[in-house]
């Protein structure tokens, strides 16, 4: 598989960064997500944990995007609180972002060492549910 170089959105970092210092408090929000739409716009949410399973940052995102009339993500990071930085998305959450959004670019790594790789890269050879759905006739 050939990685391709891209460039990497420090200003989403940023404001992820943001959302996690001034909205992340104690054990029920400790991560937070913000993409960009297609337009521009940058989205932020955090996670809902409970012990049941709450959804990720990045799943609460898709909601809060689509919530503002945000269809069509661009790029996705996730960030921890307590300054823990920049954070991959979890398994269940791959899935969900290939699904949603297959071209979707997703920054990863940590400190001066952080990349922005497809969504596929993430999750390669995998199960794509949109290619198992029945045509709608």
């Amino acid at each position: 598989m050939t990685t391709q170089t891209r460039p990497v959105d420090h200003e989403l970092i940023r404001a992820a960064a943001q959302v996690a210092r001034t909205r992340c408090r104690g054990d029920n929000h400790t991560v937070a997500a913000a993409a960009r739409d297609r337009d521009g716009r940058i989205v932020t949410a955090v996670n809902a944990y409970h012990f049941t399973g709450g959804p990720c940052a990045e799943l609460v995102l898709i909601g809060t995007a689509a919530g503002q009339g945000a269809y069509e993500l661009d790029t996705i990071v996730a960030v921890g609180d307590r300054e823990r930085g920049v954070i991959p998305p979890c398994g269940r959450c791959r899935q969900v972002l290939l699904d949603y959004f297959p071209a979707l670019k997703v920054i990863v790594g940590n400190d001066d060492r952080v990349r922005t790789v497809l969504i596929t890269e993430l999750l390669p050879e995998t199960y794509v549910w949109a290619d198992h759905q029945l045509d709608a006739e």
